[in-house]
């Protein structure tokens, strides 16, 4: 154990010019609390952009039936639903887009008789898209344009692409053929995300506190 009487003498006995060195630098601990510090704000816009999908994977019951849907109206209160609809699809105008690392592909028509409402339905790879004829009734996800997440963001991309128009920031989406059991993916990963913020946010707090001295 160290006595105080010893304590003084360490201390007296410090070189000055040691002292007034500067501190060495340190280029790896500033990169380690960087890349801690932008895997966590990423971690935590990933996850928040999915909110909507978290809440869709814990629907439950069977799908609200709305009948036609070139009546329909879309507006608060039908925002991330699970729906039942039946409407004819206009092939003008029609978008058609890939996904990465998977091989169908997928077609976004406007529901006839609404300027709203449009649909996604899946091409699966086996069949020739322009032989496609697309489905009359539909089972799926009900959501804006504005908050329909990540795997949208390219939509007005492939419009461009297409040489057609963009979607309109009023639009609504049907993914038909999505239920909640088939985002039940983002449970696992925002909990996973959740996991980089917390251990990331606990690491910059043990690299940046105040070390106690003695």
């Amino acid at each position: 154990m160290v006595t105080a009487a010893q304590k003084t003498s360490l201390t007296a006995s410090k070189d000055p010019e040691l002292e007034s060195l500067p501190k060495p630098r340190r280029p790896g601990r500033r990169l380690t609390l960087a890349l801690m510090a932008v895997t966590a704000v990423l971690s935590t816009m990933v996850a928040w952009s999915l909110r909507a999908d978290l809440v869709y994977a814990f629907r439950e019951g069977p799908p609200a039936d709305l009948g036609e849907l070139g009546k329909l109206r879309p507006g608060q209160g039908l925002e991330n639903r699970w729906i039942r609809g039946r409407g004819a699809l206009l092939t003008a105008g029609a978008l058609r887009y890939h996904r990465p690392l998977e091989r169908d592909t997928y077609q976004l028509a406007r529901v006839e008789g609404s300027d709203r409402l449009w649909v996604q339905v899946q091409i699966p790879e086996s069949m020739q898209a322009d032989h496609f004829v697309p489905p009359g009734s539909f089972v799926g996800r009900l959501v804006p344009v504005t908050g329909a997440g990540l795997r949208f963001a390219a939509i007005d991309e492939a419009a461009s692409d297409m040489g057609t128009a963009p979607l309109p920031k009023d639009a609504w989406l049907l993914v038909d053929g999505e239920t909640p059991e088939s985002t039940s993916w983002a449970v696992g990963v925002v909990a996973l995300l959740i996991g980089f913020v917390a251990f990331n946010g606990w690491g910059l707090f043990q690299l940046l506190r105040p070390v106690r001295a003695g």
